[in-house]
């Protein structure tokens, strides 16, 4: 029975732990969600984390569980994930989010957890725990993502500059400032419903692996599920304003017309990420569509210099997290 219990008391702690992630995920990537509509004056910092904090959380209805699915299932065999596993995971994540929220770097929390993922696997069991086409696609879509996001927000601003082309640009900017609440709003439900499900599928890993929920099941448990949109939307609440000079005034000067363009395309782009499971980063997808429509104007409107320091981030990200994460599992496995 002592046994039993202490058992559930890791598990406790780890979903504890897993929810903080998922907390720090938001506080994190709020930017991701508000960068553009408080740059271009649209809604206040105050107002814009409330608003994405929202869309965030309503996102638990709108999308199905695909990426939950693959975080939990498909990226490491059965078998292979312990109590140590999912400690190295969400350390090696955690530590990396830490730092560069710090120096103000806007990398991937969905990333940082997939490296610590591998990490901590690779510690135990070798690259052969991997499974190899769930760790393909997400790689894949660190190119795809933000040069998806790239193209249809650079597309998006072209079209919408030839609409308007014969518009007063005050009326313009007045028309924008409203649609990029549209904009802001489904961007806030696409980070949502992607970077939600990356937690509730290590949770899920976890209670399948200590026998708290059957393999055979279809979806986690609802009290996962509703925890971590909760702490999601809890954390954009809480904001992260080193992050949002960064995206909205940094790469580019935006107007709302461009922040409109930017976020739909990234909105976009993570609709269908989610609907094929994939998880993305949202930090990547935006990036990448601020990037695309400031470069319609002229390439010079890009500070490439930053774009360029963001990209470095992106690339030590899974290496950085899952070095972290090896030696959490290591440190784990000797300590408890």
């Amino acid at each position: 029975m002592e046994t039993v219990q202490a058992a559930l008391w890791v598990v406790i702690l780890l979903v504890v732990l897993a929810i903080l992630f998922d907390f720090m995920n938001g506080f994190h990537d709020a930017a991701n969600s508000i960068a553009t509509v408080v740059s271009t004056g649209v809604l206040k910092p105050g107002q814009a984390v409330l608003f994405a904090a929202f869309f965030n959380v309503v996102a638990i209805f709108v999308f199905q569980l695909s990426v939950a699915a693959t975080v939990g299932k498909g990226i490491v065999h059965p078998g292979v994930v312990d109590t140590h596993v999912v400690f190295g995971a969400l350390l090696g994540a955690i530590t990396w989010n830490l730092l560069t929220w710090y120096y103000g770097i806007p990398s991937s929390s969905s990333h940082a957890l997939i490296g610590g993922i591998v990490g901590a696997v690779i510690a135990k069991g070798g690259a052969a725990s991997l499974v190899a086409g769930g760790i393909l696609k997400t790689v894949a879509f660190i190119f795809v993502s933000p040069f998806l996001g790239f193209l249809l927000g650079s597309m998006m601003m072209v079209v919408v500059a030839w609409i308007f082309r014969r518009s007063r640009p005050s009326r313009v900017d007045k028309w924008f400032r409203r649609l990029q609440l549209v904009s802001a709003g489904a961007y806030s439900l696409g980070h949502g419903g992607n970077d939600a499900q990356k937690t509730i599928g290590i949770i899920w890993m976890l209670l399948i692996a200590t026998g708290y929920t059957a393999a055979a099941d279809k979806s986690p448990p609802t009290w996962v599920i509703v925890s971590c949109y909760m702490a999601i939307g809890a954390g954009t609440m809480f904001g992260g304003w080193r992050i949002v000079k960064t995206m909205g005034q940094k790469i580019t000067k935006l107007k709302p017309v461009g922040g409109f363009c930017a976020e739909t395309g990234g909105a976009l782009t993570l609709f269908l990420a989610t609907a094929l499971g994939i998880p993305v980063s949202t930090t990547h997808t935006i990036t990448g569509a601020i990037v695309g429509v400031g470069s319609v104007h002229r390439a010079s409107a890009v500070r490439w210099g930053v774009a360029g320091n963001i990209i470095w981030a992106w690339i030590f990200t899974i290496p950085a997290s899952a070095f972290v994460a090896a030696i959490a599992y290591w440190v784990s496995l000797n300590l408890f």
